[in-house]
């Protein structure tokens, strides 16, 4: 669990060795997070106008994550966006520089889930279930598909990863729905499919995944679902 913690999260131990066991607590990570942005969410409401408590509610997860995930969606939008090769794609990834594509998909991202979260009443639950079904869904990815680089981040974790952790995305459905009717378990699903649309972006492009295609997806598929959720349904 701990480094499960500090893979995801700014918390728990640092340093040490990544192991394979560490994915079957990303579901529990992400329901913890979400329980704790909305908390957040349901007290900034109370203090201030909807779109500040949005704000807010995004600062306190890029707090809370280290902005780890964002990170991952600007070097994948960088690599996966533009045309060039395999190898040219990858190298970018890992340069620690950032391009056009990162800087608007990271300022998309960002605007989205403010916006969202400031047009739709708030709901714990929709957090929980989505925040818990994006990372159900990257914690399986390991023993799908196969790892992009010979050495990387997630190198350490690849042998005896579970696949178990997607068989999760049903409860934190069920939870949306009980927080946020048809709207929440309608988010939670487009979200799910729209990180897996970042998935098969990843494998067509570059063969696999690396980490930051993982932070990529839960971006994607947290923000794609707050969107859906706020539709007027």
């Amino acid at each position: 669990m701990r480094d499960a913690l500090a893979f995801l999260t700014t918390f728990g131990r640092r340093g040490g060795r990544l192991r394979p066991g560490a994915f079957g607590w990303f579901p529990l990570v992400g329901a913890a997070l979400g329980a704790l942005l909305g908390g957040v969410w349901w007290l900034g409401e109370r203090w201030w106008p909807a779109p500040v408590a949005a704000a807010i509610v995004v600062a306190v997860d890029l707090g809370a994550t280290g902005m780890l995930h964002f990170d991952g969606l600007a070097d994948a939008a960088d690599g996966l966006l533009p045309h060039a090769s395999r190898e040219r794609r990858l190298a970018i990834m890992r340069a620690p520089d950032v391009g056009a594509f990162a800087v608007a998909a990271v300022a998309l991202a960002l605007v989205l889930r403010v916006t969202a979260l400031a047009s739709r009443p708030v709901s714990v639950l929709l957090l929980i279930g989505l925040w818990a079904a994006a990372r159900s869904l990257v914690a399986s990815v390991p023993s799908t598909m196969r790892y992009a680089r010979d050495v990387g981040i997630a190198s350490p974790l690849l042998d005896g990863a579970p696949r178990w952790p997607a068989l999760t995305i049903p409860i934190a459905l069920a939870g949306a729905a009980l927080g946020a009717g048809v709207a929440g378990a309608t988010g939670v699903a487009a979200g799910v499919l729209a990180g897996v649309g970042v998935l098969v972006l990843a494998q067509r492009r570059i063969g696999g995944f690396t980490g930051d295609v993982l932070g990529a997806t839960i971006v994607v598929a947290e923000t794609v679902g707050l969107v859906v959720a706020a539709a007027k349904w």
